[in-house]
């Protein structure tokens, strides 16, 4: 049913006491156009609309008169749309509100509330159980985190320790010219060797490819340039083989450039007076792993007979690893202990599953020795170094002229204090 119109409540004023007395009907007509007070009066229930009187008689009885305006049926034809809408609307709130409010009465609320709590309760439990699982995982990675920052920092601090001796390396390194740079090998990204040449070649000469170290992300051929100047003063050829690094290369990429760069050596050594049937094979750390994988991989295809081969295992005279990971397991405490998840590594015993297969392999211990003692700090020291002189001997082993030559070389000269050598080995993060 359409609403009905809305229509003011007057409330005339106090009558004048200089006015004579008239007609209640008479003062309501003369106030009407200057009414001041305005009220609404609406009875949804009844669907009736009246004009409240406030009259004018001392027993203040309130007298309900009809409207001084009748509904016409323009008017509510002209708002029978929009009126109607709106009081379905209304209907139907009145019936979902009496609805809820009777299943409140009844105990269905009650149960909806308890169940909306549990519901609420469980969702906290929930999210308390994920972020304390956050939680615990992020101060583990923070761990780690500040465990790696620590390795830098200390690694800045060895490097500072060591500096004089590093920057006249460098300084050899870019101004000697002895040396051979970034000779390519291969048309991959960094195939390319250093050569190390002795500063007489009187005729062919061993030659040592080295590999070089870098925990397989940061390896570089210039980390062998204090090896590689050395074993040239002993009349060695040294080729410093660079290779892609983790992410740029895979293990199995750092495997085909190592042997790429042994096969260049191999087929073209003798044009740099270099000896092709005394080649030895070396490694520093992540590079002994290096040259050991390869080494085993083309023993491999050398018993598949695979057709692309260039070169030949018989060919490396023997290879030397230098603080190397053969046996991991017994390792995985120290690399814990340095940064590197124990999941990393798996067992390999490497000498001892060289000589089970009938491989001729030997294991030197140095006491006292760290990780970068017999490559960087021993050498940087100068003087003989039992190692450096074990390594030499192997190379000459059969020529006499070349021993008789080393019992009456020269110590290797110092490069840093030994003060600093101590405090690099402090701080030392490998």
């Amino acid at each position: 049913m359409p609403s009905p119109p809305i229509l003011p409540i007057t409330q005339p004023p106090s009558p004048s006491p200089f006015s004579s007395g008239g007609s209640v009907a008479n003062s309501i007509m003369a106030t009407t156009s200057t009414a001041v007070d305005i009220m609404v009066l609406k009875e949804d229930d009844e669907h009736r609309t009246g004009v409240l009187v406030s009259p004018l008689f001392d027993d203040d009885r309130s007298i309900a008169h009809k409207p001084l305006l009748p509904r016409t049926s323009s008017y509510a034809s002209s708002t029978s749309t929009s009126s109607s809408g709106s009081t379905m609307y209304k209907q139907k709130r009145r019936r979902v509100k009496s609805e809820e409010f009777l299943s409140f009465l009844s105990g269905d609320g009650r149960h909806q509330t308890v169940d909306h709590d549990v519901e609420n309760a469980d969702v906290e439990r929930a999210e308390r159980f994920l972020l304390t699982r956050f939680g615990l995982k992020l101060s583990k990675y923070i761990r780690v985190a500040f465990r790696w920052i620590a390795r830098f920092l200390a690694l800045g601090c060895y490097s500072f320790f060591l500096l004089p001796g590093f920057l006249q390396v460098g300084y050899y390194y870019f101004s000697s010219s002895q040396i051979r740079r970034s000779i390519p090998y291969g048309d991959k990204p960094r195939n390319k060797l250093d050569l190390y040449l002795p500063r007489h070649i009187d005729g062919p000469k061993p030659v040592v490819a080295f590999i070089t170290g870098g925990a397989w992300i940061i390896g570089y051929k210039a980390w062998g340039c204090l090896l590689g100047q050395q074993l040239s003063e002993r009349d060695v050829i040294v080729a410093c083989i660079d290779y892609r690094n983790f992410p740029q290369g895979t293990m199995s990429d750092m495997i085909d450039d190592a042997s790429q760069g042994i096969s260049f050596l191999c087929n073209n050594i003798r044009e740099f007076g270099g000896d092709p049937n005394r080649i030895y094979l070396m490694g520093q750390s992540a590079g002994a792993h290096i040259a050991a994988c390869t080494l085993l991989e083309h023993a491999m295809k050398e018993v598949r007979k695979v057709e692309s081969i260039s070169w030949s295992v018989s060919q490396i005279k023997a290879y030397f690893g230098l603080s190397g990971g053969y046996n991991l397991l017994n390792l995985v405490d120290y690399f814990h202990s340095r940064g590197l998840s124990r999941s990393l590594f798996l067992s390999k015993t490497f000498a001892e599953t060289l000589q089970s297969v009938g491989v001729k392999a030997e294991t030197f211990f140095y006491e006292g020795k760290t990780h970068t003692d017999v490559f960087v700090q021993d050498p940087l020291r100068g003087g003989r170094d039992q190692m450096f002189e074990d390594l030499v001997a192997i190379i000459h082993a059969n020529d006499a002229e070349a021993l008789a030559k080393d019992a009456v070389a020269p110590p290797r000269r110092r490069f840093v204090p030994e003060i600093m050598l101590t405090l690099a080995r402090t701080v030392s993060p490998f």
